[in-house]
């Protein structure tokens, strides 16, 4: 089983990317995002909750997360791979993913950094909001608060990773396949 964390802040692809990682590899995509977004859309209580921190950029609790991640591993233990799309966003969120696979006998592989300068970012942002109905895609400050939090929170994931030596950092300028093709060359490189 490999297991690949898809890193970069918002709005760098890794949807788009994971999508065609999944297709290619056969391997399962985890994207915390759709899965606390189609809580809000069922109107769940965890969605009811998570409603407010998505509306305003800000990052999901670590234990509802962590638990929706431990959730999924617990049930996919046999699956040739995963694609982990927006998790860990934070330390505690690595650290406790660690720990969780080690309890099924897993690893992250690799984290997989994809790189795009902010001012690139905020326009895909925004060209994505004309057309996902996201709140918190049509705002240029929601964006960019988005982009900030990224920074000061979650970039420093990538740190932890790195310690591990199971950090890669790809350029995310590019065509579609030409930055697939930067991560699938690093994947490739594992076997």
């Amino acid at each position: 089983m490999i297991n690949i964390v898809l890193f970069g802040a918002p709005g760098c692809g890794k949807g788009t990317q994971a999508q065609r990682l999944k297709e290619h590899y056969g391997i399962d995509h985890v994207s915390t995002g759709e899965v606390i977004r189609d809580e809000i859309r069922r109107g769940t209580e965890l969605g009811r909750s998570m409603e407010q921190y998505i509306r305003e950029g800000r990052l999901a609790p670590d234990e509802i997360v962590i638990g929706m991640i431990a959730n999924y591993v617990a049930g996919h233990k046999e699956a040739k791979g995963c694609i982990f799309d927006g998790f860990p966003r934070t330390t505690v969120q690595a650290e406790e993913f660690d720990r969780i696979l080690a309890g099924h006998g897993l690893k992250v592989d690799i984290m997989v950094d994809i790189h795009v300068p902010e001012e690139e970012l905020v326009k895909r942002i925004l060209l994505r909001g004309k057309d996902s109905g996201r709140a918190d895609d049509a705002s240029e400050e929601v964006i960019r608060g988005r982009l900030d939090v990224y920074r000061k929170q979650t970039a420093v994931v990538a740190d932890y990773y790195a310690s591990q030596n199971k950090y890669a950092s790809v350029d995310g300028v590019g065509t579609m396949d030409e930055v697939f093709g930067r991560i699938a060359a690093v994947i490739d490189g594992l076997k």
